[in-house]
């Protein structure tokens, strides 16, 4: 939801952590080959819209090819549940839906909308995906979704110019990070601009200096709001990233420039005509940005370094993905599990991966599909995380907390950013909104 409007319009490239081996058998079977759906129409809704869309529309003629199936895509624009909801109200509901959020696929499993996975894409999923992406596509161990397209959150992208400048080289933890940062802000820059703005993006912050300092299982019971959020592991998270937000030297403007700078203006910072800032923290949808809004060369002047690991735990590999899902109410119920089968397959992601902007769990896919070595050296992190990857926690929260301007966790890190000086403070307001998202 909340990044969509950026990735619309950008080439996604990015990032790196670890090699990886593929690892299982790929399967590549999709029910429905042999040109045996003629006549029929599929109907797929998703978020996209413009360079997105289009590439998806590849993938879409990919698949009409192989089945003989006719295709159609509707844009649902941010809010797919409800553009969902009242297409399945009015008698008109999509057959499949590409989904952007855990939380979203959960409500419509609850809601009764969804198809479970045919035995053939289950198998698909096992064989070609982490488990825990199987894990983020099931409802109370049924599986319903297959995760196509994905984004990686741990990215920290810099001027190599600016750390040249400073002296610094890439930082492996936390404390080199800030050491770094100092000294790029002592040679004339500020270490980094900061997407105040945007309260999404001080989710990231958050989320990945709290997989890497407290761990995947606190996360995982954090995100399910198992654990209240004044937990002392929550206030230890919230003084770290606190010690970047209290440093006016670090971040560019100072606390009230980082609140009134969006996330394009954060790129900008960095890779515009006039840079303001060394770094900039956000996923691999940065580099769409660094390419078509500044002309940056990706992986020349503009590159990127895996956030760093904080308090000595793993580097942290925070992800999101859009998860197909075929709707009981759709008219095509055969074309739909056909096309969530097909796209398990990595001759699907082959498809997007060539056109550039995409990035596949799938670990069955050829590395050499993707189209530069950026964008192959992060799908190369991605699936080398494994089971460790974490799915964005404010987009499994419900919207109310984890996804609202203005509101929940969103503005409360943005008071935090505002001040920073009392974490436990901020930990009781997230915990109280949070309670209240929670049982609503």
């Amino acid at each position: 939801m909340k990044r969509r409007l950026i990735l619309a319009g950008c080439t996604a490239l990015t990032l790196a952590l670890g090699a990886t081996a593929c690892g299982g058998g790929p399967v590549t079977t999709a029910s429905g080959g042999g040109k045996s759906l003629n006549g029929q129409t599929l109907t797929v809704a998703g978020v996209w819209s413009g360079a997105e869309q289009k590439n998806f529309q590849k993938v879409l003629d990919a698949f009409s090819a192989k089945t003989g199936a006719k295709t159609q895509f509707v844009s649902t624009g941010d809010n797919v549940s409800t553009v969902v909801g009242s297409k399945i109200e009015g008698g008109n509901a999509p057959d499949v839906v590409m989904v952007p959020q855990v939380g979203v696929l959960q409500q419509f499993a609850k809601n009764g909308w969804l198809t479970p996975l045919s035995a053939t894409a289950e198998k698909s999923v096992d064989a070609n995906f982490a488990t825990v992406w199987k894990h983020y596509g099931s409802v109370q161990n049924k599986p319903y979704g297959v995760y196509f397209k994905a984004a990686h959150k741990s990215t920290v992208w810099y001027s190599p110019e600016a750390l040249d400048q400073a002296g610094v080289t890439p930082p492996r933890t936390y404390a080199e990070l800030l050491k770094a940062g100092q000294a790029v802000s002592d040679s004339g820059l500020a270490a980094f601009a900061v997407a105040g703005e945007d309260g999404w993006t001080l989710t990231d912050w958050f989320e990945n200096i709290y997989l890497s300092q407290a761990g995947p299982q606190m996360y995982d019971r954090l995100a399910g709001h198992a654990v209240p959020w004044t937990d002392p592991s929550v206030v230890k998270a919230l003084t770290t990233l606190g010690r970047l937000f209290a440093d006016k030297q670090l971040i560019a403007g100072g606390q009230k420039g980082a609140l009134s700078t969006d996330f394009p203006g954060s790129v900008e910072k960095v890779f515009g005509p006039e840079p303001e800032a060394g770094m900039v923290y956000e996923g691999d949808f940065v580099a769409g940005v660094a390419k078509d809004q500044f002309g940056r060369k990706i992986g020349e002047d503009a590159a990127f370094f895996p956030f760093p690991s904080v308090d000595g735990g793993d580097a942290p590999v925070v992800s999101g993905g859009d998860a197909a899902v075929a709707l009981e109410d759709g008219k095509n119920k055969k074309a739909a599990m056909a096309f969530v089968e097909y796209l398990a397959t990595p001759e699907a992601a082959a498809v997007w991966a060539e056109a550039g902007g995409f990035l596949s769990p799938n670990k069955a896919l050829d590395l050499k599909s993707y189209g530069d070595d950026t964008t192959r050296r992060t799908a190369e992190s991605l699936v080398g995380a494994g089971d460790s990857v974490r799915f964005d926690m404010s987009d499994q929260a419900p919207a109310a907390f984890g996804g609202t301007k203005g509101a929940g966790e969103w503005k409360l890190l943005q008071d935090f950013l505002r001040d920073p000086s009392d974490p436990k403070g901020t930990a009781a307001k997230l915990e109280a909104a949070a309670a209240k998202a929670y049982q609503g």
